[in-house]
């Protein structure tokens, strides 16, 4: 059996998603002799033998993409790779890169593609994937149909798995120079010290509570002192509050945070399937009725402009 893991790069170096899919992967395959996981690279690594330390038994590497990315070159490229290699499995990391080429990636394969996985399991030779379905409300499993099974895992809900020094064979692999449509030449940096709120250990969220950007202010601070991200709902995107790089919810980003602190966010159905799966969750409103007291570890009643500006105080 063969699981191939797309890498997903930043600067030169796979993202924390693309270590989890690998950790995952090197889970699945234990206790099966002759599984091998290999780590697909769209362009090339900075340190490629890197990731074997984190459960690829074989590096591929494809120059061919090493330039300006493109959604449709990605997909025609990698795809070829895919041919060749002939996987059972395709695991893919979360990320806004690989929501906009997966679809094209199974067109071209012409095969199922599940999305936001949250658990994987194997029964035989079949792939099983679990995934949240009606805003979260319910888990459904179900085998991954088509070959290769294709499936996307949710980032932050994997663990990656270390296991030391490793050698193994880093190759290139050639395929056809891929026609672009049109190219992404340029990836614009957040402003220095911001995190990216998918990527954060600790997040700080406000929404409609607020009552506007200047509210911001003190959940900045509280984040600055946490070394958290500063999140939003949808509400105070679509206000024009923040940006949408930073919405957490169903049509922002899935965020699955040690700590989530949600400060003036009623907690509306929308919101809580971005955020629910947090490891703990502490909730911030002068409503005690707020739906987000349901879902909160810890809830603070009372105004977010007194608790967050005592809380980021009492950090020292």
């Amino acid at each position: 059996m063969r699981l191939v893991c797309v890498m997903e790069l930043e600067g030169g170096r796979e993202r924390g998603s693309s270590r989890e899919i690998l950790g995952e992967a090197r889970r699945l395959a234990e206790g099966r002799p002759g599984c091998e996981v290999v780590a697909l690279v769209p362009g090339r690594h900075a340190d490629a033998a890197s990731l074997a330390a984190w459960g690829a038994d074989r590096v591929v590497e494809l120059p061919a993409l090493a330039g300006p990315a493109s959604s449709d070159g990605w997909a025609v490229a990698v795809a070829e790779a895919l041919v060749k290699l002939a996987p059972d499995a395709v695991l893919l990391p979360a990320g806004s890169w690989i929501r906009d080429t997966a679809p094209r990636l199974a067109a071209r394969l012409g095969t199922d593609l599940r999305t936001e996985v949250t658990a994987l399991a194997l029964r035989g030779d079949e792939l099983l994937a679990t995934r949240p379905v009606y805003a979260g409300k319910v888990l459904a499993t179900a085998p991954v149909s088509g070959s290769p099974a294709l499936v996307a895992l949710r980032a932050k809900v994997f663990t990656p798995r270390e296991r030391g020094a490793t050698v193994v064979p880093v190759e290139s692999l050639a395929v056809a120079a891929p026609e672009f449509k049109a190219l992404v030449k340029e990836i614009l940096a957040a402003a220095a010290g911001k995190l990216d709120v998918g990527e954060a250990d600790i997040v700080v969220s406000g929404g409609r509570g607020v009552g506007g950007p200047e509210g911001f202010a003190p959940l900045e601070e509280l984040a600055a002192k946490l070394g958290a991200a500063v999140g939003a709902s949808r509400a105070a995107v679509d206000a024009g509050w923040r940006p949408h790089s930073q919405q957490v919810g169903q049509t922002g980003k899935v965020v699955n945070p040690t700590l989530y602190i949600a400060c003036g966010i009623s907690g509306a159905i929308q919101h809580l399937a971005g955020m629910k799966n947090s490891r703990f969750i502490v909730a911030i409103n002068k409503d005690p009725e707020a739906p987000i007291f349901k879902v909160a570890d810890y809830g603070i009643v009372g105004d977010l402009f007194e608790v967050v500006p005592a809380l980021t105080k009492a950090l020292g």
